[in-house]
Order: C-alpha cells, then structure tokens, then sequence
C-alpha cells in the first residue's frame, strides 16, 4: 500500500515537471500558465500547490531535472575523449555550448535567473565547484597543470562558463557569441596547462 502511494506520488510530481517543462520550454515562464500544465498533466492546481508549492516551485524542480540531464551528458563527454586533460576543456566547452539549445537556453540561462536569482547562488553550483575542483586536482597530480589554488581555479572557471552561456543565452547572434566564447574559454583553460601548446 505505502508503495503505490510513493508511486503515485512520483508519477504526479513527473506528469507535472514534463508539462511545466513543455510549457517553460515552449512559452517561457512568465507566458506558462499553471492551468494549461496542470490540465495537460490531467491534474489539478491543488497537486501542483500539494508538491511544489508554487509555480517557482515546478520551475526549480525543472531546472533540477534538466541540470542533471546536463551533467549525464557533460559525464560521456569527458569520458570519450582521449586523455583527461581534452575530456576536461571539452566537458566545460559542451556547457557553454548547451547555451544554444533552445530549451536550456530559455529556461536554464534565461527564465532560471530570472525567477530565481543570480546562477552562481543556485543549489546545483556547488556540486559543480567539487566537481571542476576534483577534476583540477586530478590534472595537478598528474602533472597537467600549473601549481594553482584549485578552489580557486574551480570557481573562477564556473563562473567563467555560466556567464559565458548566459551572454550566449541572452544574444541576439547567438551562434556567433558561442563562437567567441568557445575561443576564448580555450584560452583561458590553455593558460592552466604546464606544457602549452
């Protein structure tokens, strides 16, 4: 009985993420109306309130579900490339470059620090900053890179990355700007390394 109210309770809170995802996605936030998701999910605004709160609520348990989306693929991007050096600049590069993708560039790196506030404030940015540091710190022991304070070195690179795709996210020649940001971050990361190309 109790584990078909906590499949029942996943099911609802998952109806309710993929149809404000839609929405968010499609309309933005601002134009999503909590009528139209919670009547595409056949569920009711009671159940939205009931497990979210609020409309900020679904919003911050999208960007939860999209962010970890993010990092699975970031994962396979780092671990298919040649040596640990390339899968970390290519990894960082592919999130800038996720700044292109219509839904993460509206509702990650537009409505996201709209409702929510500044991105380097949200929940998620210090799993980021542990991860970028243990990768930093695994190219120092492997002689990689430079002597640098590797906390750091993280933060200045996720706060690097993040502005990068918002500038991305909020330009009006997107393409373009994810050009000069991609050319640039590899330059700054080049900076990193011991053995400079």
């Amino acid at each position: 009985m109790r584990r078909q109210r906590q499949e029942m309770i996943a099911e609802t809170r998952a109806k309710l993420i993929a149809a404000a995802r839609q929405a968010f996605g499609a309309a933005g936030y601002a134009e999503a109306s909590m009528d139209d998701f919670t009547a595409g999910a056949g569920l009711t605004r009671g159940a939205l309130y009931h497990h979210f709160g609020d409309k900020k609520g679904l919003l911050q348990a999208v960007i939860h579900e999209i962010d970890a989306e993010m990092t699975a693929r970031l994962n396979r991007v780092s671990a298919a490339a040649p040596n640990r050096w390339e899968g970390f600049v290519e990894e960082c590069v592919a999130y800038i470059q996720m700044a292109l993708e219509p839904e993460i560039q509206r509702i990650m790196f537009r409505d996201g620090p709209a409702v929510l506030g500044d991105i380097s404030q949200w929940p998620s940015t210090n799993g980021c900053i542990a991860a970028l540091s243990e990768s930093l710190r695994q190219l120092k022991a492997d002689g990689v890179i430079i002597d640098v304070d590797i906390e750091v070195a993280a933060r200045l690179i996720n706060g690097a990355s993040s502005h990068a795709a918002l500038w991305i996210a909020n330009s009006d020649a997107a393409e373009e700007t994810s050009r000069r940001a991609v050319d640039g971050f590899r330059a700054l990361l080049e900076g990193l390394r011991v053995d400079r190309k």
